[in-house]
């Protein structure tokens, strides 16, 4: 079997807004999914899907035009089920950009799976779970508006919500403890400050602040690279510290691991550059004893189910995930949506992905110009 066509295409997804208005976190406002799709077609008549996902600045058009010029080139000619050897040549081709790898991957495994017939998760030894336990998080709003949005969201099943935290220290610290009284003691509740605290003195303290409330929880509050910080907060606080966007790969959950910087690691498939990479951490992860989760960017219905995927066969899944990318978005792009209920998100058991794209709502999607 050979590789004959690879297109991409890049697409802006509607974000369901929140309190009525776009939703925001520290990272900025969202309100749409700057992500891109890719095709990978083989002379056996089998194509391969693929999502390449960032909320970073490094989006779907850019990851399009990268893969388009760099990776397609080194992907033409060969055999799509030789997985290990092409991520090889992809990441000779083109440095970082890992969601567009991660992309290029996904649709890889989907073509070796429809080519065995059997499901993703099979491909990566089989389930250990059936099915994946859900976070959700909560974006900034007034603390009686965040209350609200999380009562909301244990009512539907929930069991852990995560507050997005970097409003300021005062207005953070009260949405927590008004989150936590509308969601009683049965329900989890974790925070991400994603990066916005910027000092480990500034981190301690508000931690300490929260901690009464029962934080499961802290995660990302310095930046990526700070990971003497982390050890710092990590060892002047009692609620675990997880790590999200320090980990870009192996390497760099080897590095954290190395320095003590991290309680959890937040594993993700875009991230990670892809499915195989993302296991290699949760292995990495489970020798050292560090539990992970999976996050999410938020991925439409093809990276959520590549995680589902994965999360119904890593052993080392420790904590609620945030496998539910599609629930963030007005609508998805696939034919038939992927089981998300109670809480829950459930793998699709059809070969590969076990998914199918709705192209009248990808050309609605499309990002001309």
């Amino acid at each position: 079997m050979k590789i004959t066509r690879v297109e991409t295409i890049a697409t802006r997804g509607p974000r369901r807004k929140a309190f009525g208005q776009v939703s925001r976190t520290a990272l900025g406002p969202a309100e749409f999914s700057l992500h891109g799709l890719v095709f990978i077609e083989t002379d056996a008549g089998l194509t391969g899907i693929g999502e390449m996902a960032s909320c970073f600045t490094r989006r779907g058009p850019l990851l399009c035009r990268e893969t388009d010029a760099l990776l397609t080139p080194v992907l033409l000619g060969q055999d799509p089920r030789r997985i290990t050897a092409l991520t090889e040549r992809v990441d000779a081709a083109l440095f970082g950009a890992e969601p567009a790898k991660a992309g290029v991957e996904m649709a890889l495994w989907d073509i070796l799976g429809k080519s065995l017939g059997q499901p993703i998760h099979a491909l990566l030894g089989g389930k250990v779970r059936e099915r994946v336990p859900l976070s959700y998080s909560i974006p900034f709003g007034t603390p009686e508006q965040m209350a609200r949005f999380a009562a909301e969201t244990a009512r539907a099943g929930f069991r852990t919500v995560k507050v997005k935290l970097g409003q300021g220290r005062a207005e953070d610290i009260e949405a927590v403890g008004r989150v936590r009284d509308a969601i009683g003691p049965g329900h989890r509740l974790r925070v991400d400050a994603n990066m916005a605290w910027r000092t480990p003195k500034e981190a301690i303290a508000i931690i300490a602040a929260i901690e009464p409330f029962g934080v499961e929880l802290v995660e990302q509050p310095l930046p990526p690279r700070e990971l003497d910080g982390l050890a710092e907060i990590r060892r002047s606080v009692r609620v675990p510290i997880m790590v999200d966007e320090s980990v870009w790969g192996p390497r760099d959950a080897a590095e954290v691991i190395r320095r003590g910087a991290a309680d959890v690691v937040n594993v993700y498939v875009a991230e990670a550059g892809g499915i195989h990479k993302a296991r290699r951490i949760f292995e990495l992860c489970e020798s050292f004893g560090v539990p992970c989760i999976i996050g999410s960017m938020p991925e439409h219905g093809i990276g959520t189910a590549a995680q589902i995927h994965l999360g119904v066969a890593m052993t080392n899944l420790g904590y609620d995930s945030d496998t539910c990318g599609v629930l963030y978005h007005e609508e998805d792009l696939l034919r038939t949506p992927l089981r998300i209920e109670g809480g829950f998100a459930y793998a699709p058991d059809g070969p590969g992905l076990g998914v199918e794209v709705d192209m009248d709502v990808v050309e609605r999607w499309r990002e001309r110009g």
